[in-house]
């Protein structure tokens, strides 16, 4: 038995970084040729873009986590990145963003307020071949910090955004969880202060949510190449699939999440520091079957 599971855990393996493989080097002819509408806008048949968690790492943590952001990005020709942390713009990552990742000028933005916005909710929109994608940033400590009135206020600019969207795919995003940290993720249940916000989210329409882990504090030591003391602490992202109503637990290892989305699904590929596929989900367009 021993064996078989080794050998099915190899394969499994295998398996996973092909497909990051092939989506890396198959769908990179088709990003450099966009579709041309009206004879003047290049608007690409699918659009990538990469999320990841902020906070503090070794600078060996750091730069291997920058090298691969960078070379996925360049390869697939990403939109934009969405950096998971309450500091914000203050966040260590993204104060070394231009030296680590000088070579590709895309977008870096965070679940704190835009530089000179003050407030720490915003709607960016993108669109490709085939519609539109939102990304909606909502300020999570407003409800665990149980601010009632500024939860109110944002809660309805949530949903007068949602109301008037008309775009295919809608992503919030928060540095909170809407789960409790649970041992068994099978046992995965809302959090008390977010059953407001999860309810809109399910109400309007949302596809997903990306977060910061629930069990923050329970990180795993794994090994990784070039790592000082041969072991690095779990950070990655969160993404919970709303139409299914059921958080979906990605595996605990040090890396970020980056999102293929096309007319009828997205993917998203768990990639490590090394570059290896380690989990794929896949989110299906409303009222379609979920795999």
């Amino acid at each position: 038995m021993k064996k078989k599971s080794w050998g099915c855990t190899i394969i499994t393996q295998f398996s996973l970084c092909l497909s990051l493989f092939l989506v890396i080097n198959l769908c990179q002819n088709q990003n450099q040729k966009p579709i041309i509408r009206n004879g003047n806008v290049n608007i690409p048949m699918e659009l990538y873009f990469i999320s990841v968690t902020g906070g503090v790492r070794t600078i060996e943590e750091q730069t291997l986590l920058l090298k691969q952001v960078e070379k996925v990005a360049k390869k697939l020709n990403a939109r934009f990145v969405i950096n998971i942390s309450e500091l914000g713009e203050d966040d260590p990552l993204m104060q070394n963003v231009t030296q680590h990742f000088p070579s590709v000028k895309i977008p870096w933005y965070s679940t704190r307020s835009l530089e000179g916005q003050g407030v720490d909710h915003y709607l960016k929109q993108f669109k490709f071949a085939h519609g539109s994608l939102d990304i909606i940033v909502v300020d999570t400590g407003l409800y665990e910090a149980s601010a009632n009135g500024a939860g109110d206020r944002q809660s309805q600019w949530l949903i007068d955004t949602l109301e008037n969207s008309e775009s295919k795919w809608c992503i919030a995003v928060g540095f909170h969880p809407l789960v409790d940290c649970e041992e068994d993720t099978s046992q995965m249940k809302l959090k008390h202060e977010v059953k407001s916000l999860h309810g809109v989210f399910l109400k309007y329409g949302v596809d997903a949510y990306i977060s910061g882990q629930a069990c923050a504090d329970n990180v795993e030591e794994r090994p990784i190449a070039n790592s000082k003391n041969g072991t690095a602490r779990y950070k990655g992202p969160l993404l919970t699939k709303m139409n299914q109503n059921l958080p979906c637990s990605m595996e605990k290892v040090n890396g970020f999440l980056l999102h293929k989305v096309s007319a009828l699904e997205i993917v998203s590929y768990l990639v490590t520091l090394e570059g290896d596929v380690v989990q794929k989900i896949f989110l299906h367009q409303r009222g379609k079957d979920i795999m």
